[in-house]
């Protein structure tokens, strides 16, 4: 589950690359320097350590991810429900609807993920 985990900055490295793979690594620094002001080395640096860490691959100068957004979010959002609300789903939503009203659309889409969630 460690290779789930990543820091502010590596999320949005690793997103340039969930958004643009393949991706060439010349044209990963171009996109590293425009979206995160970082330099050459400092995005070879991360690649290599993401790439230790088997979150990404680079095999001849073309990068992939080796794990999904999908898996990244889900680790992270339980990491938060159970770091900040004791694993509680339903402290999490009263602390975050506390001063926010749902449409009429939200509240019958999270009707909809709850009774397949029950199923």
């Amino acid at each position: 589950m460690e290779k789930y985990k990543l820091f502010d900055a590596e999320y949005k490295f690793v997103s340039i690359i969930w958004d643009n793979e393949p991706i060439n690594s010349t044209e990963l620094v171009k996109q590293c320097a425009d979206k995160l002001g970082w330099k050459k080395s400092t995005t070879y640096t991360v690649l290599k350590k993401l790439c230790e860490r088997g979150v990404l691959q680079n095999k001849n100068a073309t990068v992939t991810s080796l794990v999904k957004r999908e898996d990244v979010q889900k680790f992270e959002s339980r990491a938060v429900l159970e770091k900040n609300f004791d694993g509680s789903l339903p402290k999490f939503l009263t602390a975050f609807l506390s001063d926010r009203k749902l449409s009429e659309q939200e509240a019958e889409e999270l009707k909809r993920i709850i009774e397949e969630a029950v199923k």
